[in-house]
């Protein structure tokens, strides 16, 4: 008896210790831990820190460039063994003694120990291509800001198939519980011999079926509590509860102030607009091919016959440089005209995307419109629906109705029942999805 006291305490402890680490979870939390926890805007944030990087490495190039050389060279061509002797401060009057050796030198070879500097002084092509980087950058946080909006809808959309999971599972559970009650009907009639056998096979019938439809039910509600860990970063099997969202989320009223903001708060609109920037620098990039760039570079190196970092002579060099490019095959003219082009394509996708921006902010709203009035009228037919079982009900009790009008009443009950929960969990989406065409999704569900 002690021991089933001892057994029976440490599984209360241990429903109590797992009730206790069952997580509250808001919208307002899931969202939230999404942004931190999600491994798409994860991998956003690695993408536009990246694309910073970019921006310093086109800025690398204002600098000079320093560069060290140690090479190791033998030869036996008569120049170059003639400059290594130079190089190397090795020629006296015996080298000019014996004209021989210089055309037809042994074999040498030579140290060279060089520091190299390179500095650009006018390179057009630089501003351009930092220009470009730069507007790289801006869309790649952009895109993360695209992610972040899109994976908290995500997190919206699921955390609302939790809730009309749930409570599909309840209709459900409730469709059981009175297909049960219709079957004890149906049996008590027919052992009191006022029913007939084949309304009690019917009612067993339509229990096994709305059985079915629980066991779906539990299914739906448990992937989607899954997917709904899955997006904020937690284990699949974590415990957590959820609040609910209201139906009607408050949205402001359409108007062009709104329509001008939500332009102006639409990654996709930004997008395009970066990008249109952007070509205007890749034009500049190409136009910077037709001038010339100057750069100033010097040198010092070492040389050495017998090992590597020695000196047997020492010099300098330094300079200034111009190139000018005059003819390229019309490469730079090609360039140029697809950049055109390029910029021409980036101002038709911006009108296209205003123009569909504006669609789906309109479309949205009239979404919302829509499931409001859907919701209403379903509401009414459950309340009919229930009524309608109701007497039938009662009128099966008393043999003034058929089995099988009170199934198909019950069948036309649980359907409305669904409805609803479908219909208020639309209603809810539709309103998120109106802030989630304006750009304002994470802000407004943060608030």
């Amino acid at each position: 008896m002690r021991l089933l006291l001892i057994i029976y305490a440490m599984l209360l402890l241990s429903a109590a210790t797992v009730e206790a680490e069952t997580i509250k979870l808001s919208l307002k939390d899931a969202i939230t831990q999404a942004l931190e926890n999600n491994n798409q805007i994860k991998a956003a944030h690695f993408s536009s820190h990246a694309a910073q990087q970019g921006i310093a490495t086109a800025g690398s190039r204002y600098f000079p460039a320093i560069s060290f050389e140690e090479a190791l060279v033998a030869t036996n061509s008569p120049s170059s063994a003639f400059i290594m002797k130079l190089d190397e401060s090795r020629f006296n009057s015996a080298d000019f003694a014996n004209p021989d050796s210089v055309n037809h030198p042994s074999t040498r070879h030579d140290f060279k120990t060089a520091v190299t500097i390179q500095q650009p002084l006018f390179v057009p092509s630089l501003s351009p291509l930092k220009e470009i980087a730069v507007k790289d950058a801006y869309k790649s946080g952009l895109e993360l800001e695209a992610v972040r909006q899109s994976v908290a809808f995500q997190v919206f959309y699921a955390y609302l198939e939790v809730q009309k999971g749930d409570a599909q599972l309840k209709a459900a559970e409730s469709a059981v519980a009175e297909a049960r009650e219709n079957m004890r009907l149906a049996t008590v009639r027919t052992v009191t011999g006022v029913g007939l056998r084949s309304d009690e096979l019917r009612s067993r019938t339509h229990l096994s079926s709305v059985e079915q439809q629980h066991i779906t039910a539990n299914n739906n509600l448990t992937l989607a509590r899954m997917k709904l860990a899955l997006l904020i970063g937690h284990p699949d099997d974590t415990p957590y509860d959820i609040s609910g969202v209201s139906e009607l989320i408050a949205v402001p009223v359409l108007s062009d102030q709104l329509l001008s903001e939500a332009l102006l708060n639409r990654v996709e609109i930004k997008q395009s607009h970066t990008e249109l920037e952007k070509t205007g620098a890749v034009l500049a990039l190409a136009n910077s091919e037709y001038l010339p760039t100057v750069g100033a570079f010097a040198s010092y190196q070492l040389n050495a016959k017998d090992s590597p970092f020695s000196s047997d002579n020492d010099a300098w060099t330094a300079g200034v440089s111009l190139k000018w490019s005059i003819f390229d095959g019309f490469r730079r003219n090609s360039e140029r005209t697809r950049a055109l082009s390029g910029q021409s394509a980036a101002q038709e996708i911006l009108a296209s995307t205003t123009k569909e921006v504006k669609y789906q902010l309109r479309e949205s709203y009239l979404r919302r419109s829509e499931a409001d009035k859907r919701l209403e009228v379903v509401r009414h037919s459950v309340a009919d629906a229930e009524e309608t079982v109701r007497l039938l009900s009662k009128r099966y009790e008393n043999s003034l109705a058929t089995m099988v009008e009170l199934l198909d009443a019950q069948t036309a009950l649980n359907q409305a029942r669904s409805n609803l929960i479908e219909s208020e969990a639309a209603l809810a989406l539709a309103g998120g999805r109106v802030y989630f065409m304006t750009g304002t999704f994470v802000k407004e569900m943060l608030k």
